[in-house]
């Protein structure tokens, strides 16, 4: 195996951080992305690169990427993890915080592939992961603006595989399923903020109550990793990946029920809540 350069997003927590230590051990070159540089002390103990970078700001995107093609020449894995998520219903959510969610999700992941795109088709190679969910496909009550974006990253990440292949670039889609990460720690809260007090309260407190005690059930961000690292490290990896617990058997059910049946089956308050 050669060894790759990588980017990483979102790297001071959760799939982001174990992917990029995880990386590491397998010896490839990782530079690793997030608001909370403090938090990736052992990466650079590890031999990593910690960047500061906000996804919402344009310079930051723009010097990680010219850092990582100062220092190494060459870039040859994004890792698009970075992301948040936000619970209400629609006719709560003010726009502004749904411009937002679109702002991180999808059009700071779009900007970062621009940026790497030029060195990668220079070099005829290079791969592009996606860190989607199982929520690019299905959606649940009360995470509109969060089913929005994972569904139009991977919309996004279907055209632009199209567009490289020709220049030797892949696109990955992963899409995790149910994950123990603090990703989630929000969302009670959240929920009962935006809809605990108005006409969806009795779906709000719900889900609030079943987020609370959700993931007992949820898989160790390895299998994600696993994941990543295998897309990474493959000559000809798969256009999508669904790990973790309960991916596969809700994407099929979405991709099999009719949907009012899935609806019915999504309202009722024992439905998880997907990475």
């Amino acid at each position: 195996m050669t060894a790759k350069v990588c980017l990483v997003t979102g790297a001071s927590s959760g799939i982001g951080h174990a992917t990029a230590l995880e990386l590491l051990r397998a010896g490839h070159t990782v530079y690793g992305a997030a608001r909370r540089v403090e938090k990736m002390d052992d990466l650079r103990e590890a031999g990593g690169h910690p960047l500061k970078m906000d996804a919402r700001d344009e310079g930051d995107l723009r010097r990680a990427v010219a850092t990582v093609l100062d220092e190494q020449q060459r870039i040859d894995v994004l890792v698009n993890n970075a992301g948040t998520v936000l619970h209400g219903a629609i006719e709560d959510v003010p726009l502004d915080f749904a411009r937002d969610q679109l702002e991180v999700n999808l059009l700071a992941p779009a900007r970062l592939v621009q940026l790497v795109l030029p060195a990668m088709r220079a070099q005829r190679s290079g791969t592009i992961v996606n860190v989607s969910s199982i929520g690019g496909e299905i959606a649940l009550p009360l995470g509109a603006w969060y089913y929005a974006s994972k569904h139009a990253l991977e919309a996004f990440s279907d055209t632009l595989r199209m567009e490289v292949e020709p220049f030797g670039v892949d696109v990955v889609i992963i899409q995790p399923g149910i994950i123990k990460t603090e990703f989630e720690d929000q969302t009670a809260a959240q929920l009962r903020e935006m809809s605990g007090a108005g006409a969806y309260r009795e779906m709000a407190e719900a889900m609030a109550r079943q987020s609370e005690t959700g993931l007992t059930d949820g898989s160790d961000p390895g299998v994600v990793v696993d994941a990543i690292r295998q897309a990474i490290e493959s000559e000809r990896p798969d256009t999508r990946y669904a790990v973790g617990h309960l991916a596969e058997k809700l994407l099929e059910l979405v991709r099999t029920l009719p949907d009012r049946e899935f609806d019915a089956l999504a309202t009722r308050s024992t439905v998880p809540l997907p990475q």
